[in-house]
């Protein structure tokens, strides 16, 4: 097997040479990583975790804390953090936790305990949960978390949230739409929530009436896009499109439009938001909004291993789909 000594010999440098270089630590050349990352490809060497670990005194493990009801979201953004994880010798632990009660500091406390991890990441809404973040705190354990809003010493990387929705607001107007809903996030959902500020701020620029009737919450699932819609394609004045804050929601009106014989777009026209796989294989596919999920995940993570170090901001695009239309657009029967 393959050790540390015989990649030494072959880079022509010390073990403590290797050893900073498969610890990525700071102060190693450019030049001699490269000689010293060489010589690990060309021998195969993987390094004894349990003796990187000691030697460091880093577990070389992130927690990634969730529970967000949108799987795409989640597993997008732990696809690129695991992704970014291995590029750094690092090892990333998912751990669900149910929103709220005092079980989430024991499943805290027992993944510390077991795993000693070097950091933690979260998303939201746990990303705006205080006595989590207060806990995290007490701990002195390295947390950052993405689009979180509540003041705290926690890291966080902003999101365009706001800017999104009016770009939504923005798309349904210039299509001729006047009556719009919205299906709301949770009231957990601190930054989502700026998504609808967003939607607010374009109709008032266009001069159009801001309906609170048109505003019903959902859950960010599927199930709850459905009864939102059919509170509001039930009423006696529908509205010509609706802007669902997450794409499950979305997909839950898609459904129901279906089921009570709407065509999409030509009779609704819905918007969602999160760009997940399902968005593209829906009929028709769904207009939304992408967010770089994995860029994010991958982000955060440096974040955590590099030192919280400000971002590049992220950026946020409108993707046109079949979904949405002019109202009462008949050019695709």
């Amino acid at each position: 097997m393959t050790s540390i000594h015989d990649v030494a010999a072959l880079a022509q440098v010390s073990i403590k040479t290797v050893s900073r270089v498969v610890n990525k630590a700071p102060n190693v050349s450019q030049p001699l990583r490269e000689r010293v990352e060489a010589a690990i490809a060309e021998l195969g060497y993987r390094p004894n975790q349990s003796a990187r670990r000691l030697a460091g005194g880093r577990s070389f493990m992130i927690a990634y804390l969730y529970s967000n009801p949108a799987p795409a979201y989640t597993s997008g953004i732990q696809y690129g953090a695991a992704e970014r994880c291995r590029d750094l010798g690092y090892h990333l632990v998912v751990e669900p936790i149910s929103p709220g009660g005092e079980e989430r500091f024991d499943v805290l406390e027992r993944l510390i305990a077991a795993l000693r991890p070097d950091g933690v990441m979260l998303v939201p809404p746990l990303a705006d949960d205080e006595a989590l973040l207060a806990r995290l705190d007490e701990l002195r354990l390295p947390c950052a978390r993405i689009a979180g809003s509540v003041g705290t010493a926690a890291f966080t990387i902003q999101t365009p949230e706001r800017e999104a929705g009016r770009m939504v607001a923005d798309h349904l107007i210039a299509l001729g739409h006047k009556r719009i809903a919205i299906i709301t996030p949770p009231s957990t959902h601190r930054a989502a929530l700026e998504r609808v500020e967003g939607f607010r701020d374009g109709l008032t620029m266009a001069g159009l009436s801001d309906d609170v009737s048109l505003y019903v919450e959902g859950r960010f699932d599927f199930a709850s896009g459905i009864e939102a819609g059919e509170k509001l394609l039930s009423r006696a004045d529908p509205p010509s499109a609706i802007f669902a804050t997450n794409d499950d929601m979305a997909l839950g009106v898609l459904t129901l439009a279906h089921r009570m014989g709407l065509r999409i777009p030509e009779d609704l026209s819905v918007v969602g938001f999160d760009d997940t796989p399902a968005s593209h294989t829906s009929w028709p596919p769904l207009t939304t909004v992408r967010q770089p999920l994995e860029d994010m995940g991958r982000q955060v993570i440096d974040a955590l291993v590099n030192g919280m170090k400000q971002t590049s901001p992220f950026t946020f695009t409108l993707i046109e789909r079949g979904s949405s239309a002019p109202p009462g657009d008949t050019q695709n029967p």
